[in-house]
C-alpha cells in the first residue's frame, strides 16, 4: 500500500463541527491527522491525485492526470465548491458547481461530502446528489448515479463507506447505506441498505458475493476486480448439478453412474432407460452398426 493510503488509514480521526445556516444545519466532515491539525486543502487535493496511480494503469505523470483526468478537475472543483457552500456562499458554489459539469460532464452538488482519495474514472455522466455522503478511498466508473428517491429536502441520497467501488452505469438510489469494501456491478440498481464486505449486481441489486473472509487483511488495498463478480444464475446451475450428482450417488448404494457403467452389472440402478448413461451407450453403438 501506498505511504499516502497509509497515513491516512493509521492517523485518520473524524469529527463534524456544526456549520449553522439560515436554512438548516448542516455538517462538515473534518479530517484530523495525528498532531491534531486539521489536513490542509492542498494536501486533500495530492492524495486525491496521487490515488489515481493506484486506480488507473494507464496514468504516467502527475502533469497528465492535472491537465487530462477529468474526474479529477471534478473533485478539485467540487472540494472548492463545497467550501463555499458551508460558508453560506450558496450562489457561488452552484455557479462553480455548474461550471464544473459543463467542463467534466460530471455533476456533483457542493452539498455532496466526499471523503479523502476519491476517484471518477472516466467520469462522463457521474450525478452525486446533494445529501450524498461517500466515505474514504471510493472509486466510480462513468455512468454512475447516486441519486435521491423522494421531495424531501433531508437526507434523500445514498452514504457510501470507505472502499467502495461502484462499476460504470450503476445506479445507487434513496436514503441507504453501503458498507465498506463492497463491490457494486456494472449497471446494477440498489436501492436497499447493503451490508459490508460484499458484491451486489443485477436489477435490482443482490448481493452475490460475502467478501468478509479475504477483507479480514487490511493491508490488501483496494479491490479492482469487479469484472469478476460471479454470475448468481451460473453458481445455482453448478450448486444443482452438484446436487443431482449426490442423490444419483446416494441411490445407486454410494456409486457414481460411471463407476457402475464400468462394472458387469447391467446397469441396475437405473430404471429411466431413456436417460441411463449405459442405455444411451446401447443406442450410440447401435446407431455405429
Amino acid at each position: 500500500m501506498p505511504d499516502h493510503a497509509k497515513k491516512g488509514n493509521e492517523f485518520m480521526v473524524l469529527y463534524t463541527k456544526s456549520v449553522p445556516t439560515p436554512v438548516e444545519s448542516a455538517d462538515e466532515t473534518v479530517v484530523i491527522t495525528e498532531n491534531n491539525k486539521p489536513l490542509g486543502f492542498f494536501a486533500q487535493l495530492r492524495e486525491d491525485v496521487a490515488c489515481v496511480f493506484d486506480r488507473d494503469p494507464a496514468a504516467r505523470t502527475t502533469i497528465e492526470v492535472l491537465t487530462t483526468y477529468p474526474g479529477v478537475h471534478a473533485i478539485i472543483l467540487h472540494r472548492i465548491s463545497h467550501k463555499l457552500w458551508h460558508k453560506n456562499w450558496r450562489y457561488a458554489a452552484r455557479f462553480l458547481s455548474f461550471l464544473s459539469r459543463v467542463f467534466t460532464n460530471i455533476d456533483i452538488h457542493p452539498g455532496a461530502k466526499i471523503g479523502r482519495r476519491f476517484f471518477i474514472d472516466h467520469g462522463i455522466g457521474v450525478v452525486i446528489g446533494e445529501t450524498a455522503v461517500v466515505g474514504n478511498d471510493v472509486t466510480l466508473y462513468h455512468g454512475v448515479t447516486l441519486g435521491g428517491t423522494s421531495w424531501n429536502k433531508g437526507r434523500r441520497h445514498p452514504q457510501l463507506g470507505n472502499n467502495v467501488l461502484v462499476g460504470a452505469g450503476a445506479k445507487v438510489l434513496g436514503a441507504i447505506s453501503i458498507g465498506d469494501n463492497v463491490r457494486i456491478g456494472a449497471n446494477s440498481v440498489v436501492v436497499k441498505n447493503t451490508p459490508a464486505n460484499c458484491s451486489v449486481v443485477g436489477i435490482p441489486g443482490r448481493i452475490v458475493k460475502d467478501k468478509t473472509k479475504s477483507c479480514d487483511k487490511p493491508n490488501q488495498g483496494i479491490d479492482l476486480d469487479h469484472h469478476l463478480i460471479p454470475d448468481p444464475i451460473g453458481r445455482a446451475m453448478a450448486c444443482m448439478l452438484e446436487r443431482i450428482a449426490e442423490l444419483e450417488k446416494q441411490a445407486n448404494g454410494g456409486k457414481s453412474l460411471k463407476t457402475l457403467k464400468a462394472s458387469d452389472d447391467p446397469c441396475p440402478a437405473c430404471e429411466a432407460l431413456d436417460v441411463c448413461v449405459c442405455e444411451m451407450d446401447k443406442k450410440d453403438k447401435s446407431a455405429a452398426h
